[in-house]
């Protein structure tokens, strides 16, 4: 089973302001005349991890990380306003005509996965080829699954625990409800909400119980984050119209994609990838057995080390690497 790359630290770091209010960290590390591959982490709200630039070979990779509007190292922390599906995407672009892109590779898992779709069918040319884990199309039925009921079938008694926080009369809409508890005046209410819905995600993220993951989710720096902007993007149906990845899945046409998505995912149900899949024929769908939704399981991390090794093939090339 393939493990992670090592660790390694960048050799450029940079803030781009991107409007009047947002400044993202952006960094870059591997080869400067690699391929370049955008990590784009999930969340939504969550910021990138320690180890989300070893998922690709130094050797062969220009890896480009940054944090999304709001949350990890980028500023304003938790800021609303301006932080949009269309913003993000904006953003993206923005990054890459900042560190003078021509066309890169997108890995996104989660929401991550969700950003990277929607960029692509956007700047379909500037998309070289797109690696994705945990599809999340972000539809209404993909947000009820995991924040209203379906979920809750299997994790009842994490459920409990998640919806405690929210007074019964206002359980219809939770995102919404989480939104308005996360935006009062009560601090202490405001982090007990926040680590209930970060556990939440945590507990359904992998197959097997992981205290290591739901400790870090329960970061009260990273849960308020992950809850406010989370339950933002949700409550707002992710500022997607119904089924808008896979109705404009033909805009990915001749744009190659590689797909590893876990049987068990309970975040992301694997009719998620298996749509997608459907809809767009340059797409390999690999369906991860015994493995969840986390890609700190081992099973995902093979397949996605195998993922990108198979994707640097398409394109060594023609960047001479």
């Amino acid at each position: 089973m393939l493990p992670l790359y090592p660790e390694i630290k960048p050799y450029a770091r940079h803030k781009l302001k991107v409007d009047d209010i947002h400044e993202l960290y952006i960094d870059e590390s591997g080869t400067k005349s690699g391929i370049p591959i955008l990590f784009v982490h999930a969340g939504p709200g969550s910021g990138c991890e320690f180890d989300s630039r070893c998922f690709f070979n130094p050797q062969k990779y220009r890896i480009i990380l940054f944090d999304q509007r709001g949350c990890g190292r980028s500023t304003p922390h938790s800021e609303l306003r301006g932080n949009t599906t269309n913003d993000m995407i904006g953003d993206m672009e923005k990054i890459r005509e900042f560190l003078e892109v021509d066309k890169w590779v997108l890995f996104g898992g989660g929401w991550g996965s969700t950003l990277s779709l929607v960029y692509a069918e956007t700047h379909p040319d500037k998309t070289l080829g797109l690696v994705l884990r945990g599809i999340f199309l972000g539809r209404e039925s993909d947000i009820r699954w995991t924040y209203q009921g379906g979920a809750s079938r299997f994790f009842p008694d994490h459920w409990e625990d998640f919806i405690a926080p929210i007074p019964s009369t206002e359980r219809d809409n939770l995102p919404a409800a989480y939104g308005k508890l996360i935006s009062g005046a009560n601090e202490l209410a405001r982090m007990g909400a926040a680590k209930a819905w970060s556990s939440w995600e945590a507990h359904c993220s992998t197959m097997h119980p992981n205290p290591r993951l739901i400790k870090h989710f329960n970061d009260p720096h990273r849960a308020l984050a992950r809850s406010i902007i989370g339950a933002h993007y949700y409550s707002n149906k992710c500022f997607l119209t119904e089924n808008q990845i896979v109705r404009q899945a033909d805009t990915l046409k001749q744009i190659p994609g590689i797909i590893v998505h876990g049987r068990f995912d309970m975040v992301c149900p694997l009719d998620n990838a298996y749509d997608l899949h459907q809809a767009w024929p340059d797409s390999q769908l690999y369906i991860v057995r015994e493995a969840g939704h986390s890609a700190a399981e081992p099973v995902l991390i093979d397949a996605l080390i195998r993922a990108t090794r198979n994707m640097a093939l398409r394109f060594e090339d023609e960047f001479g690497v």
